[in-house]
């Protein structure tokens, strides 16, 4: 009865030239997947919640339950894996957390995050006039591989964030790279300052100086013509492209027609306070934030970007550097 029995140990003793080479064969393989093996400080998860941001200026909290988040909420429950949502309204705006169900298949969790952003963008066409949004955000999960600051001594903001938004197309381009996102942009400005007092010895409101701007601005449709061959477009070109144009847009106050700039004084700027600020070392910059693509092997990513990164600093002009903050 023993003899029998299958001996996996004898089998391997006689057997020796094909034991040899499984053993050559799996240790080869050990060998390449290993050095083949994704690496990254921070492994990704699912997150299986998304964000619903829903704004309308002036309503008031009771307003944005009743007639803003609920109807989106009612929408939202149609979902396969559906499994509650959290809502927290406040004056003139509605924060809403939809939570999919433990047991989703991660496999199902961006179907199911596209089918909600279908319904949302359905259900917004019912919503009052004035309702901005809803904004949707369900890739809030990104962890940031490595941060590039970007400098340039004496250089507008405005420039710099094109230059950054350059940079960030080159980036995108290095393999491993999902996507690059710029930290610390400043909004620019067209800031119109006037003095209340000279306005009213002149029997100008500021009300006129907004209209007088909103009318010369408007983007108005002027039809088209039908020709034999092409259909032109009649285009009405009164908005604003320059900063000289709003400086010269014409007050008509009791039958007088004054400049702006007689009136006002129109300068470009940056929103006041800044809602977010970047200094590395001491100097104003720009953060390029590069997320790795999913199962990337992080330490050839970071060879990838640091010789990227060498190339883009011996090409740039005197004065402007892109340095490495964290890795």
């Amino acid at each position: 009865m023993s003899n029998a029995r299958f001996n996996l140990s004898a089998l391997a003793v006689r057997e020796r030239s094909i034991t040899l080479f499984l053993i050559i064969l799996i240790s080869i393989t050990g060998i390449l997947s290993f050095f083949a093996l994704g690496r990254a400080e921070d492994p990704p998860f699912t997150v299986k919640q998304m964000t619903i941001i829903t704004a309308w200026p002036g309503a008031t909290a009771q307003e944005m339950q009743d007639q803003v988040a609920e109807p989106l909420e009612k929408r939202l429950q149609e979902l396969k894996w559906y499994d509650r949502t959290e809502t927290y309204t406040r004056p003139g705006m509605a924060f809403t957390m939809l939570s999919l169900q433990d047991s989703t298949p991660p496999s199902q969790v961006q179907e199911e995050f596209y089918q909600a952003r279908k319904k949302l963008g359905d259900e917004a066409k019912n919503l009052p006039a004035g309702v901005i949004g809803p904004m949707v955000n369900d890739e809030f999960s990104d962890v940031t591989f490595s941060l590039f600051a970007l400098k340039a001594k004496g250089e507008p903001q405005r420039l710099l964030a094109r230059d950054a938004e350059s940079l960030r197309q080159r980036l995108l381009h290095v393999p491993g790279v999902k996507k690059v996102n710029i930290i610390g942009e400043q909004n620019e400005r067209i800031f119109v300052s006037f003095s209340h007092n000279r306005l009213a010895t002149l029997g100008i409101s500021p009300q006129d100086i907004f209209s007088a701007l909103n009318n010369q601005n408007a983007l108005t449709p002027a039809g088209s013509i039908d020709t034999q061959g092409p259909q032109v477009f009649i285009r009405l070109d009164g908005a604003f492209n320059k900063l000289e144009q709003i400086r010269n847009t014409p007050v008509v106050v009791n039958g007088r027609t004054l400049l702006l700039s007689d009136i006002a004084t129109v300068e470009r700027g940056y929103e006041d306070p800044a809602t977010f600020l970047i200094r590395n070392q001491g100097e104003p910059a720009l953060l390029l934030g590069i997320i790795m693509r999913q199962g990337w092997n992080g330490l050839e990513l970071g060879k990838s970007l640091d010789a990227e990164v060498n190339r883009i600093n011996a090409a740039m002009p005197l004065g402007m550097t892109l340095t490495k903050v964290t890795d």
